[in-house]
């Protein structure tokens, strides 16, 4: 009889270890729950606390939280609940790991009302639920509920107190806190100290590494875990190379990476946009690892965010071949990097080929597809696109929706787009916020801003809460038509609205006034948002300086360079600019030069802007040799002159009347590639002509006809040999008619295209090469 119960005994320990071990291993947790139910029928099993804790364990960690709380039910019957803690603490953690607060909450509130007192254990469950959540103020009240039932904290629960304190700013509480736990009885483990070195390293960077340091003297080092929690943020935050020196420190006390460490470090250096290393570091892991989808998804939406799709593209393939299979977000990031540089052709291939490979378009797909088409201009594959995706039984949503509206918008089919707004509701899918946003965006920049406004006011009715974006659009379309009071009465309906204007909107208007002309309206609007305590930025000063400086009141606009800088703002290129404008524009062309020469001192390069406005200037006040050493001077600086820097200089040589220069410049300017206006042209032409260099003006004159110069009457001209003669003789009736040649000019230039021999020499045109110096 000893025999049989001993051998019983046995068995019945070897099956509790078989039904704990197959629940582990089975991956279907409601398969794991009919063995955990089948094994009951075999006569004489029951249940232990740790095959129910096995149970509870494996539906909670699968999100079956019914049937998880089935099983909790049952064990209250089965067993004393005063034993059953480990058990509500498994299932408080599988719902914190699913998001869901408030039940993991109520198991615990659940745990007196069933007998089971909690432990400091509990109590550092729900508490790190409730922090990691950011529920700060309720996990305060669980500490202080915890020490009123005299239940005395551990290591873990100071450090989750920690942790409350550095995610909420108070990392130099959280660091008194780390000081004090000696005298409170408990030594700081690796776990406590990294928390508060993540706290620090937000605003006391050098007091965050001296940490470091200090618990590696104390012989404390983090498992790659701890490790790997502080090396997410400071990735996240831009500092990877301190990350490789925290790196190199653990390293050599022992620590390994493992694969999540080499997510992190490949998301940072992406994130910093250092993708050659990042593509190292993924090329040269460990041989002990693999990298997973997670580690090369990583590395091609970093690549994707660059421009850099055929690389990415590349590690797809890659990935692929070594065995690791490309998930959706693969497709779809390499699909919208190619849509994103207009390679919507490249993007249809490679759809193709991982449609073949099983995978399923999704809306992530189409949106993708059908901005990038919309983007090139075929709108109507993009419709066709949006009824296939129909057609496969993808019911679009609004991100879909919204794609389509926006690529109609921006190639100015704004009536197509509002025809798919009213389908979106005849479907069912409600429009959001930005789908007004879109259609407010696309009227107004067709001009329609009136009816852009019975948009908004349809939004506003709906009970749509309207963001700054949506108003700014709005007075940003009535500033740039100059209908200002409808601007400002929108920037009253904001604040009706409880919308705050931001710097954007008052720069919007503040411009407009200024492109007015009211400078008493800008000082009063710029006051306005002082008092209404909307920072100024360096945008909003350089208005103020174009609108004082069109008042020519110039001290005040020099002033407020010094008032920027006293408010912490630094000025830029356009700060200047504006400002040299101002005093050439008022004729203190000396006040402008001396300016201009301080731009260096105070560190600020002179950018092809500041040139032109200089050398327009001088040129204005025919210093034709101060406007040519300012052009050479900016060549020799590398920057390159463009087609206004050229325009003026002969303008300035054609008045002065250098007429070898200007005609010099003027076949530069062609041979760079830019094509004078008729008027410079004109103006060169009538030089030449004055000067009885006809041959040289009418073959400026073939030039012209060459380059497309010519009135548009030429061009309705079908035959080409009657264009070839026809279209001098209609030039220059026009240069004649527009006043850019004196009626001499015109009688020369008529006899000289008509020379034959002029003709014949100037049948074919050929450029001639720039002679000045460079």
């Amino acid at each position: 009889m000893a025999v049989v119960e001993c051998a019983t005994a046995m068995n019945r320990t070897l099956l509790l270890k078989h039904v704990a071990a197959t629940i582990k291993y089975q991956k279907d947790p409601l398969r794991a729950l009919e063995v955990f139910n089948s094994v009951v029928r075999d006569d004489g099993f029951r249940h232990t606390l740790f095959t129910y804790k096995c149970m509870v364990d494996k539906l909670g960690s699968y999100g079956e939280f019914k049937a998880m709380e089935d099983i909790i039910s049952e064990m209250r019957l089965n067993h004393d609940n005063a034993l059953l803690e480990g058990v509500y603490v498994s299932a408080m953690r599988s719902y914190g790991r699913r998001g869901k607060v408030q039940d993991a909450v109520d198991t615990f509130e659940r745990m007196d009302f069933y007998g089971c007192e909690p432990s400091v254990i509990s109590y550092n469950a729900i508490m790190n639920i409730l922090v990691e959540f950011r529920h700060y103020d309720q996990a305060h009240k669980v500490y202080l509920r915890m020490l009123d039932k005299g239940i005395v904290p551990d290591i873990y629960t100071f450090t989750i107190r920690t942790k409350s304190f550095c995610r909420t700013g108070r990392s130099h509480a959280a660091l008194r806190l780390l000081r004090s736990l000696p005298q409170r009885g408990y030594f700081a483990n690796a776990v406590a100290y990294c928390t508060v070195v993540c706290g620090l390293y937000e605003n006391c960077q050098c007091e965050a590494f001296d940490l470091f340091d200090e618990m590696l003297s104390r012989n404390l080092c983090p498992d790659i875990v701890t490790f790997n929690k502080l090396l997410n943020v400071l990735c996240r935050k831009g500092a990877v190379l301190e990350s490789y020196k925290l790196l190199a420190k653990v390293m050599k006390r022992g620590v390994s990476l493992n694969l999540f460490s080499y997510n992190i470090l490949i998301q940072g250096l992406c994130k910093g946009t250092k993708l050659s290393e990042a593509v190292s570091l993924l090329d040269h892991m460990d041989e002990h690892l693999s990298p997973d989808v997670i580690t090369y998804n990583t590395l091609i939406s970093g690549l994707c965010k660059n421009s850099k799709v055929a690389e990415a593209e590349q590690y797809l393939h890659k990935m692929a071949n070594q065995g690791c299979l490309p998930d959706d977000f693969t497709y779809n990031t390499i699909i919208d990097g190619y849509c994103k540089l207009g390679r919507v052709q490249d993007a249809c291939k490679l759809l193709k080929d991982a449609v073949f490979k099983g995978f399923v378009p999704d809306r992530v797909t189409y949106c993708s597809l059908i901005n990038g088409l919309c983007g090139e201009g075929d709108v109507d594959r993009a419709l066709e696109l949006f009824d296939e995706a129909q057609s496969k039984e993808l019911q679009p949503d609004t991100l879909i929706y919204n794609s389509l509206i926006k690529g109609l918008s921006r190639q100015g089919l704004i009536l197509e787009a509002l025809d798919v707004m009213n389908k979106m509701l005849e479907n069912g899918c409600s429009p959001d916020i930005w789908t007004y946003n879109i259609i407010i965006n696309g009227l107004c920049k067709m001009g329609n801003v009136s009816d852009a406004t019975v948009v908004l006011n349809d939004a506003i009715a709906k009970g749509f809460i309207l963001d700054v974006f949506t108003f700014n659009t709005l007075i940003d379309g009535y500033c740039k038509r100059l209908k200002l009071d409808n601007a400002l009465e929108i920037v009253k309906r904001m604040w009706t609205h409880g919308c705050i204007p931001d710097a954007i909107t008052y720069n919007t208007v503040l411009n407009g006034l200024c492109k007015a002309g009211k400078t008493t309206d800008v000082i009063e609007t710029f006051t306005e948002m002082v008092k209404r305590e909307c920072r100024p930025n360096v945008i909003t000063y350089n208005i103020l300086i174009e609108n004082l400086c069109k008042a020519n009141r110039l001290k005040e606009a020099s002033d407020l360079l010094v008032k920027m800088e006293n408010e912490g703002l630094v000025p830029d290129t356009v700060s200047f600019n504006t400002l040299i404008h101002g005093f050439c524009r008022n004729g203190d062309l000396d006040e402008a030069y001396v300016l201009f020469r301080n731009l260096e001192r105070d560190k600020f390069f002179p950018t092809i802007d500041t040139y032109n406005i200089m050398i327009h200037a001088f040129s204005e006040k025919l210093n034709i040799c101060m406007a040519e050493k300012l052009f050479k001077e900016m060549i020799s600086k590398s920057c390159s002159p463009d087609a206004y820097t050229y325009r003026v200089l002969i303008n300035g040589f054609c008045k002065t009347g250098n007429t070898d220069c200007a005609y010099e410049f003027l076949i530069d300017m062609i041979n760079k590639g830019f094509i004078p206006t008729m008027l410079t042209f004109g103006r060169v032409i009538n030089c030449l002509s004055i000067t009885h260099r006809v041959r040289e003006a009418v073959g400026l004159i073939h030039i012209m006809v060459e380059s497309g110069v010519v009135p548009e009457v030429v061009n309705t001209i079908l035959s080409t040999d009657k264009k070839e003669i026809a279209a001098p003789k209609i030039l220059v009736e026009e240069l004649l008619k527009k006043g850019h040649i004196t009626y001499y000019a015109y009688e020369l230039l008529y006899d000289g295209i008509r020379d034959k021999k002029l003709l014949k020499n100037q049948r074919h045109v050929k450029i001639p090469k720039s002679t000045i110096p460079i």
